[in-house]
Formats: structure tokens, sequence, C-alpha cells
């Protein structure tokens, strides 16, 4: 048996002496995660900036549809005329003519040729709707991990808590057995004093544990959604659990939504690139119009016209703002490009800590474990020669901290071993619902794309609003 499975079965034995008791209705570490990644309002709020961003397909496609609009407009028209006569006061008389016109009709206008800028606005905004898909995992898997840490601090908190309750009934029965003493004239009245500041001093200890249990319940019901109840010291990550180093980095490498996010972005800033250098080159579109008129009895008559042009745009310069464009978009796919780099050496870094934090800490569990069993014999025979005068008061609480200590560093490192596995899952891409079997329904972000990216009409939204 390797070293890595001995100190994974002593992880197990430890996880199982030291487990809370739970009841029926215990949460699970696999049915927190199922909460968190259902109800978490952040990772709710991706999800809907991405069906916000898939509406960008669908705009992007607009540049090569018709444009419809309906054009009416109405005239009134006065005239005053000198009829030549003149009345009885020598002066010419005047008749005013009033006529009323108006015309509506439809205006057609479709682009037939761009300079390719429509074709790849819309290929850009579909790797950004790919890029963000990528982006929309890494936060699920962020959130999955969250949802862990929580659970595993809780589960760290309670043990903390219940050593430390049982560290002050010790110091309460250290504290009667050294009064006892003094009773009788075997001890002095520096054991007791000696008992009572430890006594003391565990009070405030337990102060602070049932403080950080609070705070560490306040981060999972934000996380998860719900009150944790019955949380029990969970197990180091399994399933979907890389073999080794080396093929944990190179999964990272394939399946790290980060990494594939960054690479997304470099299609798009690629064809933002072509969109740019399409307004060099020439326009070509067409526009037909039919008008109706109606006329007022004195107007002209009614009539219905239309009308079909071509227009040819060649640009030739638009004071330079399209080169500084063109330069622009070059330079942001460079970044880009850079981005890639940087997201791969992000994401080893963080497999090898991650990988390294999860073998130190089961190495730790199988010592401490060690450490423990030695250090409750040491205080059972600290005890009995402190009973027959051979040790003092201040040996055996010496050594009865030592034994919490102990306690309290292996619940630190069951928890960090927690962590860091899933930490491991996390980097390579791999902690998602469908690899932990988690009690849910998978969120399908290609099944709002589907319903928007070639819709014409409507404004209301998939679901409904």
């Amino acid at each position: 048996m390797s070293s890595l499975r001995r100190t994974a079965l002593a992880l197990a034995l430890a996880s199982a002496l030291l487990a809370m008791p739970c009841n029926v209705s215990a949460e699970t570490l696999a049915g927190a995660m199922a909460k968190a990644y259902q109800n978490n309002p952040d990772l709710n709020a991706a999800r809907a900036s991405l069906r916000a961003i898939d509406e960008n397909v669908t705009i992007a496609k607009a540049g090569m549809r018709p444009r419809v609009s309906l054009v009416t407009q109405s005239e009134l028209n006065r005239t005053n005329l000198d009829i030549g006569q003149r009345n009885i006061f020598g002066a010419r008389g005047k008749r005013r003519t009033e006529s009323f016109t108006s015309s509506y009709g439809l205006t057609i206008t479709q682009q037939i040729f761009d300079g390719f800028q429509t074709l790849y606005r819309v290929k850009a905004a579909e790797a950004n709707v790919l890029a963000n898909r990528e982006s929309l995992r890494a936060n699920e898997i962020s959130i999955l991990l969250a949802a862990v840490e929580s659970y595993a601090n809780i589960a760290r908190d309670q043990q903390i808590l219940v050593i430390r309750k049982q560290n002050i009934a010790f110091l309460q029965e250290q504290l009667k057995a050294a009064g006892a003493r003094l009773d009788v004239g075997e001890g002095t009245r520096t054991d007791v004093s000696l008992a009572e500041a430890d006594l003391a001093a565990a009070r405030a200890l337990l102060t602070a544990a049932v403080s950080q249990l609070k705070q560490s319940e306040a981060a999972y019901v934000q996380i998860v959604g719900e009150m944790p109840k019955g949380i029990k010291q969970p197990a180091a990550a399994k399933k979907a659990m890389p073999a080794s180093l080396d093929q944990a980095v190179a999964t990272g490498m394939r399946e790290n939504p980060n990494i594939l996010a960054a690479m997304r972005s470099v299609d798009a800033a690629g064809y933002n690139v072509k969109v740019a250098e399409g307004t060099m080159l020439p326009g070509v579109s067409l526009q037909g119009d039919v008008y109706k008129s109606v006329n007022s009895e004195e107007g002209p008559a009614d009539n219905l016209s239309s009308s079909l042009s071509a227009r040819l745009t060649v640009p030739l310069y638009q004071g330079g703002a399209e080169y500084g464009q063109i330069r622009q978009a070059k330079e942001q796919l460079g970044q880009r490009q850079i981005l890639v780099d940087s997201a791969r050496m992000d994401v080893q870094r963080t497999i090898v800590s991650a990988h390294a934090q999860f073998e130190a800490s089961l190495t730790s569990i199988s010592a401490i474990g060690a450490q423990i069993e030695a250090a409750n014999m040491a205080l059972e025979g600290v005890i009995e020669e402190r009973n027959v005068g051979q040790r003092t008061t201040l040996d055996v609480l010496n050594v009865q901290q030592n034994v919490l200590d102990a306690r309290e560093d292996l619940a630190i490192s069951q928890r960090n071993a927690v962590v860091a596995s899933y930490s491991v899952l996390a980097a390579t891409g791999s902690l998602t619902v469908r690899s932990q079997d988690l009690d849910v329904a998978e969120y399908r972000s290609e099944v709002h794309y589907e319903a928007v990216k070639d819709k014409w009409f409507g404004l209301r939204t998939v679901d409904g609003r």
C-alpha cells in the first residue's frame, strides 16, 4: 500500500472518530453543493448576464436584415390672391385658398455588402458567447468550491467547539482535585491558582470557538442559501480526482474554464480586427420606397409613387478614425493572446499549490493521529504520577494543553485536506455537477442561445417576461 493510500485511510479513520452525531435531516456535502448550485444569487446573476450576452448574436445579425419604416407626412398650404377689383372704400379685394396634402408609405432598406463587417460581428458575438459560457462554468466551479469550504469550516469549528467544551470539563475536575488536595494538606495554593487560570483561559477560548462557528454558519447561509443542519466531517474528494500531479496539470491545461474563456476571447478579438478592417471596404445597399399622397379638392390629384435605388459607398478617408480603430483592435488581440499564457500559468500554480497542500494535510493527519495517541497516554501517566506526588498540577495542565492543541490541529488538518482536494478538482475544471453526481438539474446555457440566436421579432424573453 502506497504512503498516499495509507494517509488517505488515516484521514477516513480520523474523520469517523471525530465526526459529530447527526440526525435524519443532516445535510451532506453533496447536498450543500447542489443547493448552492441552484440557489446562490451570484451564480443566478451570472446566468442572467450570459442570457443577455446571447442576444448580441441576434443584434449582430440585424446588420444584414432588411429595415422597414412607415413614413407619413401632412402639409397645409394657404395662399392669398388679389382679385383685381376695388370695393367701395377703394381697396383691392383678396381671396384666400387652402390646400391640404398628406402622404404615407413604406421605406425598405437592405444592406447587400458592408465589407464583411456584419459577418465578422456575428462571428465575434458567437465567440464571445462561448467565452462567457466558460466564464459561467468557472463561476459555477467557484461557487461549488465555496460551498465545500463553508461546509468544511463548520465541521472544523464544531469539532473545535466540542474539544474545548471537553477541555473545560477536564479543567474543572482538575480544579476540584487541586482544591481537595489543598484541603488535606497534600497540595498548594499555587496548584489551585494554576487550575483556575487555565480554566478561565479555556472559557475564553470556548467563547472564541462559538463566535467562529457563528461566522462560518453565516458564510454557509450566504453561499448555500439555507441554515446548516447536521453538518458532519466530510471526506476528501474522490470522484474525478486525478491520479497524479502531472495528470492534474494536463487536465487543467485542457479543461480549466478560465483558459478556455481566454482562448475564446482571442477568437473574438481576431474577428473584431476583421470588423475594423471592413470599414475600409466599399458598401452596397438597396432602398425601395412606396408612397401614396392624398390631397384636398383644391390641390393636385392623388397619386401613388414608388422608387428603387441602389447605393454604392466607397470610403476614401474618414478622418483617420478607421486606421486608429484597426490598430486598436490589433493591440486588443495581442492582449488577449497574452492573457491566455497568464491564465495557463495561474492554473498551473493553483494546481501545484492545492495538490501540495492536499498531500501535506494527509501526512499531517497521520502524524497528528499518532501524536494524540501518545499525548493521551502521557496525560494518563502524568495524572497518576501527580496523584502520588511525583508530578505537579502544572505538569498535568501542560500535557493537557498538548492534547488539546493536537486535537484541534487534527480538526484543522482534516478541513485543509478536504478543501485542498476539492481545490485540485476546481483548478482542473472537474468540479462540476456531472462529475460529482449532484442531485440537481444542470443549467444548460445553450438552450437559451438556440431559442434567441435567429429570432427576428418579439419583446418577451424566453421565460415569458
